[in-house]
């Protein structure tokens, strides 16, 4: 059942004095995750409520996993197009594959835009995929 307002669920659980720190670093990040991104005010709001000013960088450092902390920061980030793995066999337990993996295939196969990636430089021509370039 989806969560009408992830919010309400979430304050009580930030409050709560018995909860540990890294504990709610955790909630918030599901709540972020959740709702695809945050306000910078809305994020402030809630480091400064629950008291991890010092830990903070936990949650911010996940835009350089091409994570959408803020919501702005998306707007100004590119989004690499996903693959699709639906009809890929996977353990019973993943659900997410990373974004690495597909640049990582679209490396291989010779297929990265150049202007997101200017310093992978094309094969040459006469490549038959026989080895490494």
């Amino acid at each position: 059942q989806k969560v009408k307002d992830s919010m309400r669920v979430l304050l009580p659980v930030l409050l709560n004095k018995s909860h540990d720190s890294y504990d709610k670093i955790r909630a918030i990040l599901l709540y972020i995750f959740s709702t695809n991104g945050t306000t910078q005010e809305n994020l402030d709001k809630l480091i400064q409520n629950v008291q991890i000013e010092s830990d903070s960088d936990m949650i911010r450092n996940w835009k350089y996993l091409d994570v959408p902390v803020i919501s702005s920061f998306v707007a100004q980030q590119h989004k690499y197009t996903r693959r699709d793995r639906s009809n890929e066999e996977t353990f019973q337990l993943s659900r997410w594959t990373p974004v690495i993996k597909d640049v990582m295939e679209d490396a291989i196969e010779n297929k990265l835009d150049s202007k997101d990636w200017p310093y992978c430089s094309r094969c040459p021509p006469t490549w038959n995929g026989s080895g490494a370039v």
